[in-house]
């Protein structure tokens, strides 16, 4: 027992299990003909919907996060190696005082998993669209139809010389080193930011992609972990539509640029784009 095991009220006059909130793990595979698995927990004969289908999840205690939270209950729960988690985002479902946070997270390979606790009847992987099929515990039944858009991974493409235009640090005097300075500030922002409703997640943890061109070009030879560096040959608009065009249905572009041509060939193509304000707001100040 942790001091988030329990119940609480919410605003809308209902009791929920969990003092400090609950999380759950959406666990989901795409294997390489491009079909989805997600990992199911049958829920224990004995609790709160007995016999149903839905996720690994439980109470969030005190000293944890909803992601935290969500990856503990599910090692609880079952056998699956929660190393093994790539989480992409998160969804809040918020009933006022009380909420569920839902915690998409890609498993490279199709593990088998089975039950580690009384608390789950069964662990199966069941392809997306049969998940409807199976008679589901009803919280997750009211969340799936959102849920099944959010098993992507999010690509944060960056304009670096559009960023870089809008910081008032000096880029003027030493390009190169302006974009050094954003490749490493970018780094923060692969450990998390909110969504603020431009991906299917209200919080996602993107793969980071910022693209140079010109006398920032060099700025790509370098040592950059967790921050994609690509140098354009020529226009880097040019070649973030190249990034952008033709990608896989695992895979959800978010584009940072205020240059409104670019903003219309990469929406065309299936992009969503921001501008540099949103993204600097979320960095470290200079």
């Amino acid at each position: 027992m942790g001091d988030g095991d329990g119940w609480a009220g919410c605003g809308q006059g209902h009791t929920h299990w969990g003092r400090h909130g609950a999380a759950g793990l959406l666990a989901y595979h795409r294997d390489a003909d491009g079909q989805v698995w997600v990992l199911l927990q049958q829920r224990g004969m004995w609790g709160l919907g007995a016999g149903t289908w839905g996720m690994f999840g439980g109470a969030i205690h005190s000293h944890e996060d909803p992601v935290t939270g969500a990856l503990r209950e599910t090692s609880e729960e079952c056998t699956l190696d929660i190393g093994l988690v790539e989480v992409r985002g998160t969804r809040i479902e918020d009933h006022g005082g009380w909420s569920f946070t839902s915690v998409a997270g890609e498993i490279p390979e199709m593990v088998p998993v089975r039950p580690a606790s009384r608390e789950t009847r069964r662990a199966e992987w069941v392809r997306a669209e049969e998940v409807g099929q199976r008679r589901l515990f009803a919280p997750f039944a009211r969340s799936w139809p959102v849920l099944r858009n959010a098993m992507k991974q999010v690509v944060l493409v960056v304009d670096a010389a559009n960023v870089v235009g809008a910081r008032a640090d000096g880029w003027w005097k030493d390009r190169a080193g302006a974009n050094a300075r954003l490749r490493d500030d970018l780094k923060a922002v692969a450990g998390g930011v909110p969504g603020g409703g431009l991906v299917p997640f209200d919080r996602f943890f993107p793969e980071v992609v910022m693209v140079v061109e010109g006398a920032a070009r060099a700025v790509a030879d370098e040592p950059a972990d967790g921050v994609g560096v690509v140098a354009a040959p020529g226009s880097g608009d040019d070649r973030i539509v190249d990034l952008v065009t033709g990608r896989g249905p695992d895979k959800a572009h978010l584009v940072v640029t205020a240059d409104r041509e670019l903003r219309a060939r990469c929406e065309a193509a299936g992009a969503a784009v921001t501008g540099p304000r949103w993204l600097l707001d979320h960095l470290p100040r200079r």
